[in-house]
């Protein structure tokens, strides 16, 4: 315990935390209580010299206990950047600089840790935190997020939601607000949104047109979408979703989005509108690759039928981009230490969900066990920084930590030792096994986004405002005149 933390105990604690009895209110001297804080300042001036002998994380792979202990102190970790009761803070959103869309994969993680790890420490804190950013039409557009939310940043949250409904997480009583009802309103809005006038279909990156990246179509989106629809096909038994699916699907194809090789098949970021998608950026991302080989994955599941295995196992396959000796990394920044806050947390999902995947596809599982075993022991070796020994850093390759920290590294290593809970625990549950949240086919699609442009002025519009500008301008100067006489 550093030195801060211990006078935080002291001074906040009504029961000491030392072995000495509480002091008398009436029958306490002076010198006594000087005696007590003079042997505390001592106490506490002793141990702020000491070296720091906190262990890092020691994991075994094969205990659950050990599992239990490593990752209450990552998820603690993780909850240190949230202050969304502090004054200040915003419920469910986590400390600058990390994003809105950033909160949504955080709950997530936090939801499978509430689950794998049967642990209701957190549970209040993430009921309200997925239901207060909502927004007024029950689709996570919350106000506060609107005027700059993509559709890649909603689709994080509909995903926590749909995990939600799987995992059983408690229910509101209101209906717009039960776990499934918000994932097919946030899955309606977005495919209310596909654009057929440029590239031939697809989602923009974001959502509304004044934002800079509107004129791009991003494969996160896209993905998001088609993962988001597999898993509400599989949980309500509804066969349009996978219709939506494949035909999200195909277009990542016909626009080379996605390249189907004869050994390799990849995913890369995407492409800009005003070229109609001819040129495509070839970047690499490890959430992408988690996105679509679960969406495939859920699939097969749900339709039994072996194309999407067969898709399931190739990307699967092409994630080896991503990985140093079976440890997962990420290939297009961290080499050169580069990687951005966003980018930092995207491990995370690539673990979620190749977890997910070695469940609902079985013939995945003796590729996918290994990847997360080697990366679970790299992420708890990397958990050993920070003044409290184990904050969790980068580099899970590397030896012990790498001096990186923040909210995306303590997600990615939760997320990746989780996973290895994952088969011992139930497959995610449907409306028809194990779940009870409800929803309505139509939630969302009452809702009509803004189309607002920039004001356009004409004339007599200028004229206008002059003439209520100088009345404006006279009205102060009278004022101002008034107070000087």
């Amino acid at each position: 315990m550093t030195l801060a933390k211990l006078i935080a105990v002291f001074t906040t604690t009504s029961r000491s935390p030392f072995p000495f009895p509480s002091p008398s209110k009436t029958k306490t001297t002076t010198t006594a209580l000087t005696s007590l804080w003079s042997l505390l300042y001592l106490s506490l001036s002793f141990l702020f010299f000491l070296p720091n002998t906190t262990q890092a994380i020691e994991l075994d792979v094969t205990s659950y206990a050990s599992i239990q202990a490593a990752t209450g102190v990552i998820a603690t970790g993780l909850m240190d950047y949230y202050w969304g009761y502090k004054p200040g803070g915003i419920i469910g959103m986590f400390t600058n600089p990390y994003y809105w869309w950033e909160a949504g994969g955080a709950w997530g993680a936090m939801l499978d840790h509430w689950y794998y790890m049967e642990n209701d420490t957190y549970a209040d804190v993430i009921y309200d935190s997925l239901l207060y950013q909502t927004g007024d039409d029950y689709n996570y557009m919350p106000l506060n997020q609107t005027t700059t939310e993509g559709n890649d940043d909603q689709v994080f949250w509909g995903i926590a939601a749909i995990q939600a409904a799987e995992r059983n997480f408690t229910n509101s009583d209101k209906a717009e607000e039960q776990w499934l009802y918000l994932a097919q309103s946030v899955f309606n809005t977005m495919a209310w949104r596909w654009d057929d006038d440029t590239c031939g279909g697809g989602l923009r990156w974001q959502i509304f047109r004044w934002n800079a990246g509107y004129d791009y179509k991003n494969s996160v989106s896209n993905i998001g979408l088609f993962h988001l629809g597999a898993r509400l096909a599989r949980y309500t038994g509804n066969d349009t979703y996978v219709d939506i699916c494949e035909k999200v699907y195909d277009w990542l194809v016909d626009v080379k989005f996605v390249t189907e090789g004869d050994n390799w098949w990849f995913i890369w970021d995407g492409a800009g509108t005003e070229a109609n998608c001819s040129v495509v950026s070839k970047g690499q991302w490890t959430y992408n690759a988690g996105l679509m080989i679960a969406g495939c994955a859920y699939l097969y599941n749900y339709t039994e039928d072996d194309i999407w295995l067969m898709r399931t196992e190739k990307f699967l396959h092409g994630t080896q981009v991503f990985l140093n000796n079976s440890i997962i990394y990420e290939a297009a920044c961290q080499p050169i230490n580069t990687c951005n806050n966003d980018q930092r947390c995207f491990k995370a999902y690539l673990a979620r969900f190749l977890s997910l995947a070695s469940i609902l596809a079985p013939p995945t599982f003796p590729t996918i066990r290994p990847i997360l075993e080697a990366s679970a022991k790299g992420a708890a070796q990397s958990c050993s920084g920070g003044t409290d020994g184990h904050t969790c850093g980068t580099n899970w390759f590397a030896t012990g930590w790498d001096g990186n920290y923040g909210l995306g590294e303590q997600m990615a290593a939760l997320d990746v030792i989780l996973s290895l809970v994952a088969p011992y625990r139930d497959a995610p549950y449907t409306q028809m096994k194990g779940g009870s949240s409800t929803g309505n086919g139509s939630a969302g699609t009452i809702y009509h986004e803004p189309t607002d442009t920039p004001l356009d002025l004409h004339h007599k519009d200028t004229v206008g405002a002059a003439i209520i500008t100088a009345v404006i301008g006279l009205s102060i100067i009278g004022l101002m005149v008034y107070l000087v006489l």
